[in-house]
């Protein structure tokens, strides 16, 4: 997403400030910064070098999660907030972490709120963290919504590393199959290719269709690189337009065995986000627009703003949910019933803690569906080259006998 400069206003005091954010568009510079108690008095698209520089390999999330975590600690204890924080810039590893954490104490000590000083860094605290220490703030429990954070992010993350986990193993199967396929044609197939021109023999269709592939990626691989290529950055561009988004995120959703680890990821993720904010203080229609956007899958998003302006209109947020035919229909009553007895958030985390043991489940599907598949695939391409190879090689033992 673009970065944007923006200079603006605190409306309390009057004091100027001038800061970074990260959003999918200009016009969206505005609604942010005013739900962080600024008005907005300048924007501009930063130059690229100018974006927020992560050094040091970046801040991970289990960076943010151990700061978030001595963070509540020291505050539950009575440190001052800036004192808190310099001790955390003192002592945290991550050099990029530690940049950004000065950076919030000068902020702080100029006047700024936490959330407000938070919110100049996107790259390291998420909208969603910005809100809930905004909400923390205003309710005196800063040190409570933290620790919500920080349980948060983990069993985010944790859930985020499964579904990445599950693709591992089939990736390094087809990665494998794709170098001992190029070994065998480059290499092993001109080998034969010879032999069977100098004895000049009708060869089986077989063998013709295996030497017509050495002979085509020797000849052409350039092309063939250029092809993929083409097609890998056609795909990318399409995916960035938001009628690919939802075009290709839907495919993935409705894939076999994939899709139903996808699905149940992201019920959990949009039932945990959206239960943390809620019972941290969050109004419901930020805590839904902040959802959507952490969904991670279009389709997600726009089921998910749906019941946003369902909501705004004074509707339920279950019936737009319902109609994305994403969320089961037992995630659906069971946000019904959150909604009439107005422990919603209570039954999202319910709901959540259910789908994250459904994710493990369906890793664990995946995988031993998946290892067989792929050693029986692999075996196909790999021995019946080797066996069209050796055709024309029984067919002149037959013929000597």
């Amino acid at each position: 997403m673009p970065v944007f400069e923006y200079t603006a206003r605190n409306p309390t005091t009057g004091q100027i400030q001038r800061g970074q954010v990260e959003l999918p568009s200009r016009e969206e510079v505005g609604p942010f910064l005013r739900k962080n108690r600024m008005i907005l008095v300048s924007v501009r698209e930063a130059p690229k070098a100018a974006g927020l520089s992560l050094g040091g390999g970046g801040i991970k999330t289990r960076d943010i999660v151990i700061f978030t975590r001595q963070f509540a600690t020291m505050i539950n204890a009575g440190l001052p907030l800036v004192q808190s924080l310099t001790i955390l810039s003192q002592q945290t590893e991550n050099k990029a972490l530690k940049e950004v954490t000065r950076q919030v104490v000068y902020d702080v000590e100029a006047g700024n709120t936490l959330a407000d000083a938070l919110s100049k860094h996107p790259k390291a605290f998420s909208g969603l963290y910005v809100n809930m220490v905004a909400a923390g703030e205003a309710g005196g429990i800063l040190d409570t919504i933290l620790m919500r954070l920080a349980t948060f992010l983990e069993k985010n993350d944790a859930l985020i590393r499964r579904v990445k986990g599950a693709m591992i193993y089939p990736g390094v199967i087809f990665s494998v199959a794709i170098i001992a396929v190029t070994i065998l044609l480059v290499f092993v197939i001109p080998t034969f290719q010879e032999m069977f021109a100098a004895v000049n023999m009708e060869l089986p269709l077989p063998t013709r269709i295996v030497i017509g592939m050495s002979s085509g990626l020797i000849s052409y691989w350039w092309m063939i690189l250029l092809t993929i290529g083409a097609v890998v950055f056609a795909l990318r561009r399409y995916y960035v337009t938001p009628d690919g988004r939802k075009r290709i995120d839907g495919l993935l959703l409705s894939a076999p065995v994939l899709g139903d680890v996808l699905r149940k990821a992201a019920v959990s993720r949009f039932t945990r986000t959206l239960g943390t904010l809620v019972s941290s203080g969050v109004s419901i229609l930020d805590g839904l627009e902040i959802t959507a956007k952490t969904a991670g899958n279009r389709v997600v998003h726009d089921a998910v703003m749906e019941s946003r302006a369902s909501i705004a209109g004074g509707e339920t947020i279950a019936a737009p949910l319902e109609r994305s035919k994403v969320f089961p229909p037992m995630v659906i009553s069971m946000i019904a019933v959150g909604e009439q007895t107005g422990g919603l958030d209570e039954m999202l985390s319910k709901i959540a803690d259910f789908y994250d043991d459904e994710v493990d489940v369906a890793v664990a599907s995946l995988l031993s569906l998946m290892e067989p598949v792929m050693i029986v695939v692999l075996g196909v391409i790999v021995g019946g080259m080797i066996v069209a190879m050796y055709l024309p090689i029984f067919d002149m033992m037959n013929a000597i006998q």
